[in-house]
């Protein structure tokens, strides 16, 4: 069964996903990640920062429906309702409950510190916790970099 877990209080979940994929990745260069994003905006976003977040790394990465999101260890997609692909981690920074979340072994459930995220994560968590699944808590220093 998959394993929830919230992480809560983020000042800026596309940097935040940047950091978190990238010691995700060193821990174990074997994992496969799909991250769903609320929308195209907050996609391209995403799909820059992962190149940009830093001087000395880049995270190589594909959109979902391109020609190269078969072989990479991470997909982007805007679409929580899209056809997956086949990966361990899923990491959700859309408002929505990813259609497909049963089928990974993990959901990473982002949640920024705004009050209408905060609600949003609220009634996501309700509804993993009444289906039985397994669900894990951190609150993350928003001033840590």
């Amino acid at each position: 069964m998959t394993i929830v877990e919230f992480k809560t209080n983020i000042k800026d979940k596309v940097y935040y996903v940047c950091r978190w994929l990238r010691n995700a990745l060193g821990q174990s260069s074997d994992t496969r990640f799909v991250v769903v994003t609320e929308d195209a905006r907050q996609l391209a976003l995403l799909d820059t920062a992962l190149w940009t977040f830093s001087e000395l790394d880049f995270l190589p990465h594909a959109v979902l429906g391109s020609s190269l999101a078969a072989h990479s260890k991470i997909v982007l997609t805007d679409n929580p309702d899209a056809e997956l692909p086949v990966s361990q981690v899923l990491v959700n920074l859309s408002k929505e409950v990813p259609g497909q979340f049963a089928r990974f072994d993990r959901l990473i459930e982002l949640v920024a510190a705004d009050e209408n995220e905060k609600v949003a994560g609220r009634n996501r968590y309700v509804h993993y916790r009444d289906r039985g699944y397994t669900l894990l808590h951190e609150k993350v220093n928003p001033w840590a970099k």
